[in-house]
């Protein structure tokens, strides 16, 4: 068993793609390949008396639907897919979905948020970032006009590498917060967090001791919790915390079983973790603050080399989500100036006793696309 600070591995590597691997009863963990630094997916099959069901799908590609047929042929002993359960709308997890339930027959499970941002989203492509909506965005954050152009460019490279919305399912079956599936001998309760995205689906098992965490709770990477053009004033890292929150409740002895890196013990240690992470980067923007800044110049802050269009738009997205959560706390103000771009500026009088500086987090390589 590996261990990493206080978390724990049972398992060195992932399985290779094509094969599965049992990690409980009924409960098989799988592959599939995304481009990237990432390089991969993790995804679930879990066993009822009538077949299985798919959590997560993996990226919509040739390469991946063919990985998908060896692993129907090869490791469901005979059985069909009966269900695909989708943790949330980002292409890496429901590239597949539409294939999979046409080849069955069978129903896609996600919550409404999830489902229909995602109906919304494969409709526009990524038209959202470069309409109208996306340069008033770009512009107040303090980017350069051309910005929007090099966005569309990013737009067609990640249609080419998979990463783009795929064609959903034209229907589903709603998964809410609470609510119970039972699959085969064990009851799989749903749990929403929100933040990386509208209305993420966990799953808990608690005869298991297992917890699928999708991207909500990943081990080593943190997930991107950004602010975009579609909804400019949105607050989702106040939801990302208050969902770390509520997650703290999970027992400590859980496995958890995420969409990326290996499957790890130790939850509410990694919880507290990111928590603590993230109320210091809120720290030293504040202490970036005193004197007024743009959004573009605050990246330095939280990233620590030079960003291409597509990191740039997640970072941009990721600064101005803790902006929002510090105005929300009423520690920073915003204003418009004349330029058409927000200043943001420090307005605690107690920053000065609450201040570090030069002892926060080493500012990361770079946003992780997840």
């Amino acid at each position: 068993m590996q261990e990493s600070n206080t978390l724990k591995y049972p398992y060195e590597d992932h399985p290779k793609p094509g094969t599965t691997m049992e990690l409980a009863p009924g409960v098989r963990w799988l592959t599939m390949p995304m481009p990237g630094s990432l390089a991969h997916i993790n995804l679930y099959l879990l066993e009822d008396k009538r077949g299985w069901y798919v959590v997560d799908t993996g990226i919509g590609n040739a390469e991946t639907a063919e990985l998908w047929h060896e692993i129907f042929r090869k490791e469901l002993g005979g059985k069909p897919v009966i269900g695909v359960i989708c943790t949330h709308m980002h292409p890496d997890h429901i590239g597949q979905s539409a294939m999979i339930t046409e080849e069955f027959r069978c129903a896609l499970h996600m919550t409404r948020a999830e489902y229909y941002q995602a109906r919304s989203f494969a409709n526009s492509g990524g038209s959202h970032h470069s309409s109208w909506l996306g340069q008033s965005f770009y512009t107040k954050a303090g980017m350069p006009d051309d910005y929007v152009e090099q966005l569309q460019k990013m737009w067609t490279q990640r249609s080419s590498e998979g990463m783009s919305m795929p064609t959903m399912p034209s229907g589903y079956e709603r998964l809410e917060d609470g609510q119970v599936l039972t699959i085969g001998d064990h009851d799989w309760q749903i749990v929403v967090g929100s933040g990386h995205s509208p209305e993420h689906a966990c799953l808990y098992c608690a005869s298991l001791k297992i917890m699928i965490s999708g991207d909500q709770i990943l081990p080593i990477i943190t997930s991107n919790v950004s602010v975009h053009p579609t909804e400019p004033n949105a607050n989702p890292l106040k939801e990302w915390m208050d969902s770390h929150d509520r997650f703290l409740s999970t027992p400590d002895d859980t496995f958890v079983l995420p969409a990326h890196n290996l499957p790890f013990y130790g939850v509410r240690e990694r919880l507290r973790g990111l928590i603590s992470h993230h109320d210091d980067r809120m720290l030293a923007i504040e202490e970036a603050c005193v004197a007024p800044q743009i959004a573009k110049d605050l990246l330095p802050v939280l990233f620590a080399r030079e960003l291409d269009p597509r990191q740039m738009m997640m970072a941009l997205g990721e600064a101005i989500a803790h902006v929002h959560l510090l105005i929300h706390r009423n520690r920073i103000d915003r204003e418009l100036h004349e330029d058409g771009r927000y200043r943001f500026r420090s307005i605690d009088p107690d920053l000065d006793r609450r201040a570090h500086p030069g002892q926060h987090d080493a500012p990361t390589d770079g946003p992780v696309m997840v």
